[in-house]
């Protein structure tokens, strides 16, 4: 089966540590930036978009924003692209409900 399987999307989302939010503004409207949405791409690059909520308060929009250039970011992403290959690397199947 596995040559004719085609997985589409992995990705994974990843909580930005409180020393490395900032904030980014879209519309006029400051963000706090919380979390990273980091995908494998099919060339086996990761890209990473991030998102959070407005400063202000409420739901405001779910718009993405650039990752800045930051050495602890970058580390950020690869320790959680990782992680997340060594979770998926020793999952156990399907959590079926018991009768």
């Amino acid at each position: 089966m596995s040559g004719d399987l085609e997985v589409s999307a992995l990705a994974i989302n990843v909580t930005v540590p409180e020393e490395l939010r900032w904030t980014d503004t879209r519309r006029g409207q400051e963000f706090r930036l919380t979390t990273l949405n980091v995908r494998l791409l099919p060339d086996g690059h990761l890209a990473v978009k991030a998102y959070g909520r407005p400063v202000d308060g409420g739901r405001g929009a779910y718009v993405s924003f650039p990752v800045p250039d930051e050495p602890a970011l970058a580390a950020l992403v690869a320790e959680a692209a990782g992680e997340a290959g060594r979770l998926w690397a020793t999952h156990r199947g399907l959590d079926r409900p018991r009768a």
